[in-house]
């Protein structure tokens, strides 16, 4: 069971760094399987109408979820010397 001081701890970095990677990267999977990104301020991109644009953002939305589990790392091992 999850208890709330347990949740609080999770949100706290670098715990959250590692939630927010996951998600984005969930989030692009879906989106390359679906055909159909969300985009700030335009809304759905579509692979069939625009595939630049829409391989682009998806590439962006895995791009920041392999920044923030790696900075998660980072955190976790620190630099090794």
């Amino acid at each position: 069971m999850l208890l709330l001081s347990d949740l609080n701890s999770l949100l706290r970095p670098p715990y959250i760094f590692l939630i927010l990677g996951v998600i984005s990267i969930s989030a692009a999977t879906v989106f390359t399987y679906t055909g159909k990104v969300w985009v700030r301020f335009n809304g759905w991109v579509h692979r069939a109408k625009e595939p630049r644009a829409f391989w682009g953002n998806v590439a962006s939305y895995y791009l920041v979820g392999v920044c923030f589990i790696a900075y998660f790392l980072f955190k976790i091992e620190g630099p090794s010397n």
